[in-house]
């Protein structure tokens, strides 16, 4: 690597923890500086996805995205993240956060707070899965018995509350570690912490492509829809439609296209990054989920 580049990427990492920083510290404006003027005395709506990657990850994935959603809609968005994924979702549930990119407001009690699914990502459908490196000794969840096992947090439906579902189910005392997020669950694995993690498929995939590793396969869950974009009952509803029109047609703009690719390259999705519309009848998986779980993961 050049000086030059070396130079670059420095660059761009110190200029992405400051505003992540300032994410986890309070709103940060998406907003162009041609536009601040006519905006100044605008609203800025929270958006709070969950913490998939770490917070840095997050912030480069997610900044780019906001930014040409609140140009585009002329409603200001601003990144708001806690430091882990059910810090983040605290923040949702408490009314801090007015858009969401989340799995976590599907149980009972929480349709009860009015959020509604306007769109998700167009990517197939996730598994959750309990994971082991490839060259791990353990083949079997019966070998998980008396063992560790990372998972993201207890917020995670598919990589923690289905996997972790499948072990009680089986009776596999197992105990769990929550990292934070996926990619610490990922890194405790690696560094071998612990022996085997809950996992998404599709982050599973990314991680292996981003990382250069390989995993094994102990269990997989049903299928679930990606993660949903949703929004609060607070927002206005010409507000609600400005945002999802500039969301959904942002992969038939020039300048759209261009962040969603390098928002896949970022994360080394194989699957080009495009928002579609959705409803909550296409989450009725995670109801149903609700409906069978253990009373101590709903």
């Amino acid at each position: 690597m050049t000086l030059f580049h070396k130079l670059k990427l420095y660059n761009r990492r110190a200029a992405t923890l400051l505003v992540l920083a300032l994410c986890v510290a309070g709103p940060v404006v998406a907003q162009s500086s041609s536009a601040a003027p006519a905006r100044a005395a605008d609203k800025a709506y929270n958006f709070s996805p969950v913490n998939q990657h770490s917070l840095e990850l997050t912030a480069i994935y997610w900044n780019p995205i906001l930014k040409y959603v609140s140009d585009k809609s002329g409603v200001l968005l601003s990144l708001r993240l806690g430091r882990t994924s059910a810090e983040t979702t605290a923040k949702v549930v408490s009314g801090e956060a007015d858009f969401s990119f989340t799995n976590h407001l599907f149980s009972p009690e929480r349709i009860k707070l009015g959020w509604t699914v306007f769109g998700r990502r167009e990517a197939p459908s996730v598994h959750g899965q309990i994971i082991v490196l490839a060259d791990s000794p353990i083949t079997s969840l019966a070998g998980l018995a008396g063992k560790e096992v990372a998972f993201p947090g207890p917020e995670a439906l598919v990589a923690y509350k289905t996997t972790y579902g499948q072990l009680l189910e089986q009776k596999i005392a197992a105990t769990p570690v929550f990292a934070g997020n996926l990619d610490a669950a990922f890194s405790q694995m690696v560094a071998g912490r612990v022996l085997a993690m809950g996992s998404n498929s599709q982050m599973t995939e990314e991680y292996a492509v981003r990382e250069g590793r390989k995993f094994r396969v102990l269990w997989r869950s049903p299928a679930f829809n990606d993660l949903a974009l949703m929004v609060s009952p607070r927002v206005p509803r010409d507000q609600l439609q400005a945002v999802s029109k500039a969301f959904l047609g942002m992969h038939q703009d020039a300048q759209g296209k261009k962040i969603l690719e390098e928002a896949a390259k970022t994360v080394n999705s194989k699957q080009p990054v495009v928002f579609v519309a959705a409803s909550d009848e296409d989450y009725a998986s995670y109801r149903d989920f609700y409906r069978n779980a253990p009373a101590s993961l709903r």
